[in-house]
């Protein structure tokens, strides 16, 4: 062990090994693991071992296809057999509305490029496992490269290969203590102290206690986790093939085969947590004595699934831990103010995730950005609310037993809720808003008379009325939607002009002016889409600036402002002590008058200042995502209370209605008013998206400019950013479904929905740009179902903007 690295790795199991050996391989030879017992000791060593395609996040199933690609070079790179059984393998739906999801799910692959998958009908299934029964089943999945690897294999394999790149494993050398420095990180250890400029927390029972170690409170926490495995089979040793790695969804279990038996794993309903605070130092090979009792259920699902089962013994059972996070999602990347420190925590699928892991945060360190889109698996996700133990609990143990239940992109989990409230909370649950949440906040969705219950659905739900009447009375009079899930960040201070301008692509805006704000990282990919406001000069004569953006966005940007905004700015999220309300519609104006001394007429569109609405003095700006003629209204949080009560009284003879979320992403989709997480990702560039018109290219120096100007002067994007009408029937595009055109993919949904107000299903959609042209007709699947579609003009609700200037 030398005295420096340039990165310590602190965990031996296969996520640590990946990092070590992607670190290594782009050139950081400098670089070192130090396990506390050997390598595979923890999770890594019992772990089931399996690879498989889905996941419902497209990034990271992406992610799994790089390691699954990843493994049969890693195998011949190190030399060492990792055990790879590509048997493929089913997911199986036993439910209307399951095999519609699976349909679906389908669709979203082939649209992320993964093509070696294909429905099934249940008879091909029981042909490809024959041990299964296909009694109840509907349909299936099939996936090429699907099966599973020797787990300890595969982890010698990762760190043989890294050390074949000049890194170096250390054993039996528990990590004690982390102290920060200047320069970066000391490491002590059992064998005496190192330094490091990075240290990367992959310790996966441990990673609680090492987080700790840096001040750090991760949300994390490890769950029980059961399978068996069973004496050989009959049935199994006539054949001449394995069969596939098979999940059944409605039976919480998954099987591969095991030499000439099976192992069958449970995803247990009745979960059980273990060592919340992390597991002790000395635990590592050890295993907990079964439960059957605790998972009889779903063992009498697996039984009959595979009959099988019912006539041979069992020859060994594991129940081991394994790490969550609340979402089941890895945490990874660097940790907000811990400069140097970063996360590979809580991959619970170690052996699908972790190449993809490994090799984002790799570049991630090395070149400043991943490659990939990771923000589903980033560290930053999380704020401070989720250090809270009840919320670990609660949200892990939820996402473990409802691993394989059904969830419906309409339907609302209870864990952790409710935590964070804007303080006219109550008021408008009195009226009847029906709850969502973002970064532990609850936002409204839409407000429904009492009584009703939202049923969860693929396609349109028994809200879709409720929310349409929404967007109908903001287009003919006014709708007032809560906007405390906005994020606000103050910057001011003698420099805070300077620093903006490098920061943001656009031009600033004047004193009393807003202006809409693309933000670029170094290679020109998206890191925001923000508004800046401009209030004018504080009592020091310094101009007093707000950054608002997307609310769950907050420590993912605050990272990025305090990486990247230098020289004297002051920089504070403001974004839990001032919240607000918009007010949208022809009728806004005249409601808001009635409360204002001033005259709201001299407010130009996009102007912003301070006015007196009834007894508050609020921070108001002109502009509104609806489409509309409307106005942002801020506050104190200690005066949305009687905020809201006024523009309530204030606009009640004027046909005034309150609004949730919902009805702002349908009048949004009428504008064709993209929005973050979907049509604007730090996967995709300005130009792709149409951001690019903010962008101030006179500017000698902003982040990203080499990259933007690149693209502008070159062969430009390769995709565009279009409209769609959808001919679609009871269901609408959501995100992610593929975009025909003569029966090739041109290109994949961002967003999609209902547009109340013009009567027709849109969809916003990234296409090649040979297919983008206005009335280029294409098709696009929805629910599984592919519908005709066409390219429309963008805005189709008001092109020319009359409404929005007033």
């Amino acid at each position: 062990m030398k005295s420096h690295y340039r990165v310590v790795v602190i965990g031996g199991g296969v996520v640590g090994a990946s990092v070590l050996y992607h670190l290594a391989k782009m050139g950081w030879s400098d670089v070192c693991l130090i396990e506390r017992s050997v390598l595979t000791a923890g999770s890594s060593w019992h772990a089931a071992g399996g690879i498989h395609a889905l996941n419902a996040d497209p990034n990271i199933a992406a992610l799994q296809g790089y390691t699954i690609d990843l493994l049969g070079q890693l195998e011949a790179e190190s030399g060492q057999s990792i055990g790879l059984h590509m048997t493929g393998g089913l997911t199986m739906a036993g439910t209307p509305d399951r095999w519609d999801w699976l349909q679906a799910n389908y669709r979203v692959f082939q649209s992320i490029g993964i093509e070696d998958c294909r429905l099934v009908t249940p008879e091909e299934a029981g042909e490809l496992n024959p041990i299964m029964s296909t009694e109840g089943l509907l349909g299936g999945m099939w996936a090429d490269r699907e099966g599973y690897v020797d787990t300890t294999g595969t982890v010698h394999a990762y760190a043989k290969a890294a050390r074949n790149h000049g890194a170096e494993v250390i054993e039996h050398n528990r990590v004690l203590e982390l102290n920060q420095t200047a320069e970066g990180w000391e490491v002590v250890t059992e064998k005496g102290t190192v330094q490091a400029e990075h240290v990367v927390n992959a310790a996966g029972l441990w990673a609680k206690q090492v987080g700790r170690m840096a001040g750090i409170e991760l949300p994390v926490a490890p769950l029980k986790h059961h399978y068996l495995i069973s004496d050989a089979i009959p049935a199994l040793e006539s054949l001449d093939f394995e069969v596939p790695m098979t999940v059944d969804l409605e039976g919480f279990t998954y099987l591969r085969q095991d030499q000439k038996g099976v192992l069958l794993g449970i995803y247990e309903i009745d979960h059980e947590h273990w060592a919340l605070d992390g597991a002790p130092w000395d635990y590592g090979m050890e295993l907990f004595q079964e439960q059957t009792d605790r998972i009889e259920g779903e063992l009498i699902k697996g039984f009959e699934r595979y009959p099988a089962l019912q006539e041979v013994g069992v020859k060994s059972w594991v129940n081991g831990a394994f790490t969550f996070a609340p979402d089941g999602n890895p945490l990874v990347g660097p940790v907000p103010g811990k400069r140097g420190y970063w996360c590979a925590c809580a991959v619970m699928a170690g052996f699908l995730q972790g190449g993809g892991v490994g090799k984002s945060l790799a570049e991630w360190m090395i070149h400043g950005e991943p490659e990939a889109d990771v923000f589903g698996m980033d560290v930053a996700r999380f704020g401070d609310y989720a250090q809270n133990k009840r919320f670990i609990r609660e949200t892990t143990g939820q996402f473990y037993s409802r691993r394989f239940v059904m969830t419906y992109p309409n339907e609302q989990l209870p864990a952790g809720r409710p935590l964070k409230m804007a303080p006219a909370h109550d008021a408008m649950s009195a009226a009847g808003a029906r709850w969502g949440v973002s970064y532990g906040l609850e936002t409204p969705l839409y407000f429904a008379p009492e009584g009703f219950s939202e049923k969860g659905s693929l396609r349109r739900s028994n809200a879709h009325d409720i929310v349409g009447a929404e967007c109908r009375a903001t287009r003919s009079a006014a709708g007032l939607l809560d906007i405390t899930a906005f994020s606000r960040f103050e910057i001011s201070g003698p420099g805070a002009g300077a620093a903006l301008d490098r920061l943001l692509a656009s031009r600033l805006p004047a004193r009393g002016r807003a202006r809409l704000a693309p933000m670029l990282g170094h290679d020109g990919r998206l890191k925001g889409d923000l508004t800046v406001f401009n209030w004018g000069p504080n009592d020091a004569g310094d101009d007093v600036y707000w950054l608002m953006g997307s609310y769950y966005l907050r420590a993912w940007h605050m990272r990025w402002f305090r990486d990247h905004l230098f020289g004297d700015v002051h920089l504070r999220d403001i974004s839990d002590d001032t919240v607000g309300f918009a007010i949208a519609g022809p009728k806004s104006r005249d409601i808001l008058q009635t409360l204002c001394e001033e005259d709201l007429s001299e407010l130009r569109f996009m102007g912003c200042g301070t006015f007196d609405i009834g007894l508050i003095r609020a921070k108001v700006g002109r502009l509104s995502v609806t489409g509309e003629l409307g106005y942002e209204i801020h506050c104190h949080s200690s005066e949305h209370v009687a905020l809201r009560r006024m523009l309530i009284e204030a606009g009640a003879e004027q046909g005034l209605r309150e609004i949730g979320m919902n009805a702002l992403l349908s009048l949004r989709l009428e504008k064709s008013f993209g929005i973050w997480s979907a049509e604007f990702t730090q996967g995709y560039t300005a130009a792709m998206t149409g951001m690019d018109r903010w962008i101030d290219w006179q500017k000698p120096d902003f982040i990203g400019r080499d990259a933007a100007l690149a693209e502008r002067d070159g062969d430009g994007p390769a995709k565009l950013l279009v409209t769609l009408e959808v001919d679609a029937d009871g269901a609408d595009a959501s995100g992610y479904e593929p975009v025909w055109k003569d029966g090739a993919m041109v290109g994949f949904v961002t967003s999609g929905g209902y547009a109340h107000c013009l009567d027709k299903s849109l969809a916003m959609a990234l296409i090649d740009r040979d297919a983008a042209a206005e009335g280029t007709e294409l098709s696009v699947h929805v629910v599984g179902d592919e519908r005709a579609a066409r390219v429309i003009a963008p805005s189709p609700y008001d092109p020319e903007g009359r409404a929005v200037r007033g």
